[in-house]
This record gives structure tokens, C-alpha cells and sequence, in this order.
């Protein structure tokens, strides 16, 4: 028996490697000593006194679903880059490079190439370089036309730079950067409540936001990389990503004991899907809360002299701040 025989076409991965290189040569950046295609891929920590690397991994979840049934594969890749860089920037450290993990039954280049693309274009985003991953092929493993992704990122930070909540206070100002969407998390109940239950097609169009049911749910996840950078000079006291957990399990991750997160709603407009999800599926309003973003991707802490310059910062590079709350005396939890 040999490769051809199992299902694996060697000609067919090599060629997908000579297609992604030039690709991944777009996200270089300073600091990368070799290119995809080593054993390992290096870089040198530059211009860093006492650096802390901080790392992440991460995949996309049931989302991929949701690409299989458009057969639209350009924008998942953003998804995978950007669930991974969001965890580590919330310790105050800048993305340096990406590898990604891509593992198929039978590899489609075309299919595959623009999976990558959309990586690089979520790694330029994150100023980050793509310096490595690996393609599997898995003959067995996957229904045709399925595969799965994992991605794994690297950042840096000052070791007396790191943001760990430690000097959270009461009266400080929680800050809510805007989704857009519902991002990469939550999608079993959200295949569940829309196509299984409630009939809905991935054609359907919604009028609220002149597109198909598919390309709102499809929408990639928002990086917010730059948006920290806006707020370079300002004492961040804690951030924290909205991801899996929505607000009632994230935001406690960057309290310090004694002390609870005030949400106050209606302080920032949720988009109109969680409405359909909610009415649609009929979901008690706390578990939208720890199941979804709400509208919220990522929430900043800072002191109440320093609100107005981090909002008016955030506003300038086109983000969409909200004051949605306060840190209050409590126990390490969320008041909404």
C-alpha cells in the first residue's frame, strides 16, 4: 500500500505549502529569523528589558459549521487569529507571531488557501507575523469538505507592564468595546435555536441589517489589538476578553477580590440578532449574558480621571467605546 492508496496526496500538500508562502510573507514582521517551511520557526525578542512572553491557543468552535453550509472559507481564518490574540493582549502584551493547525481528511488547496488568507489577514491585523503551522491530512477523520482549525499565538510584555487587576478600585470606569457580533462563541446554540428549531436558511435576509441570516453570523470576530495600542500612557487597570463565559464568567477573571462589576444595560446597543436569539430560542436573559458577547467584545477598566481621554482615544481610530459600568465593593462577581 502507499500514500496514494490511503488517500493522501503528498503532490498535493506540497503545492499548498509553495501557495501559502508568499502569503505568509505579508505578515512578517521585525524579529522573524527564517520563513514557513523549517522544522521550527525562530524569533528574536528585540527592544524588551525584562520581557514576559504570554501565549495563547484557540480554535473556532461549531462555526466552522457555519462556513461549511456557505462554502464562504475566506473570513474564518480572522475568527481563528483573532480568538487567540484577544486572550493574550489582555495581559498587556504585544502579539509577536502565530502558527495555525489545520487538519483535513483530504486537503482541498483551494479551499485551504483561502482559510490562510484570511489567517494572514487576521495576523496583519494583529500587527503579528505568521510564522508557522502545520497541514494534516487525516483520511477517515473528517465528513468530505469538513476540517478543523486550532491556532496558537505568542505576545510579549514588560514584566512591570503586565495588566492582572491588582489595583482595581471602586469607582473605576468599565469601558465596552463594540463586537461584530456574535463572534466565535455560542454557535452550537446558535445552529440550534435558528436552523434546527426554528427553520430558519442561511439565505434568509434580514432586514435590520440589509444581509443574509449567513453573512451575520459568518461575520468575522473583531481584533482589538489596535484599539489597546490607542490607549499606550493611560493606566489600563484590567481587560477582559468576552469570550466563551460572556460577561458573567470573563469579567470576574480580571477582578481582584473584594471588589464586583456593576453592568449597567442600555448603556450600549446590542445588536439585533441577540434579540432574534433570545425571543427566537426563548433564553432566560442571564444565560445570553453567559453565553454571548451582547454586543461587548472586550472591556476596559480604567481609573475615572482617565475615562474621558481613553474614550475620546478609542473614538479617534474608529471603535465604538461605551461607559457601561462600574467597579463597586462586592465579591468578585457580575451585577447586571
Amino acid at each position: 500500500m502507499n500514500y496514494k492508496d490511503a488517500g493522501v496526496n503528498i503532490d498535493e500538500g506540497n503545492k499548498f505549502v509553495e501557495m501559502i508562502k508568499p502569503i505568509a510573507k505579508t505578515t512578517m514582521i521585525d524579529g522573524v529569523l527564517n520563513g514557513i517551511g523549517g522544522f521550527g520557526a525562530l524569533y528574536e525578542i528585540k527592544n524588551n528589558k525584562n520581557p514576559v512572553l504570554v501565549s495563547g491557543t484557540d480554535g473556532v468552535g461549531t462555526k466552522l459549521k457555519v462556513a461549511f453550509m456557505m462554502e464562504k472559507y475566506d473570513t474564518i481564518g480572522i475568527d481563528l487569529v483573532a480568538m487567540c490574540v484577544n486572550d493574550i493582549i489582555v495581559s498587556g502584551a504585544k502579539p509577536l507571531f502565530f502558527l495555525d493547525y489545520f487538519a483535513t481528511g483530504k486537503l482541498d488547496g483551494s479551499v485551504g488557501l483561502e482559510v490562510i488568507k484570511g489567517i494572514a489577514e487576521g495576523c496583519r491585523e494583529a500587527q503579528c507575523a505568521l510564522i508557522g503551522g502545520e497541514t494534516a491530512e487525516l483520511p477517515g477523520m473528517y465528513n468530505k469538505g469538513e476540517f478543523d482549525l486550532a491556532g496558537f499565538a505568542v505576545g510579549v510584555v514588560e514584566k512591570d507592564e503586565i495588566i492582572d487587576g491588582s489595583n482595581i478600585k471602586p469607582g473605576d470606569v468599565i469601558i465596552g468595546l463594540a463586537s461584530s457580533g456574535i463572534h466565535s462563541n455560542g454557535y452550537s446554540l446558535v445552529r440550534k435555536v435558528l436552523f434546527e428549531e426554528g427553520n430558519m436558511n442561511i439565505d434568509d435576509y434580514l432586514d435590520e441589517y440589509g444581509l443574509s441570516l449567513g453573512e451575520v453570523i459568518l461575520k468575522p470576530t473583531k481584533i482589538y489589538v489596535k484599539a489597546l495600542d490607542s490607549l499606550k500612557g493611560l493606566t489600563i487597570k484590567g481587560i477582559a476578553h468576552i469570550t466563551g463565559g460572556g460577561f458573567i464568567d470573563n469579567i470576574p477573571r480580571t477582578l481582584k477580590d473584594g471588589v464586583s462589576a456593576k453592568i449597567n444595560k442600555g448603556t450600549w446597543d446590542v445588536p439585533y440578532i441577540f434579540t432574534v436569539l433570545k425571543e427566537m430560542g426563548n433564553i432566560d436573559e442571564n444565560e445570553m449574558y453567559r453565553t454571548f458577547n451582547m454586543g461587548i467584545g472586550m472591556i476596559i477598566i480604567v481609573s475615572r480621571e482617565q475615562c474621558d481621554d481613553a474614550v475620546k482615544r478609542l473614538k479617534a481610530i474608529g471603535e465604538k467605546p461605551y461607559i457601561i459600568g462600574e467597579i463597586v465593593n462586592g465579591k468578585k462577581e457580575v451585577l447586571i
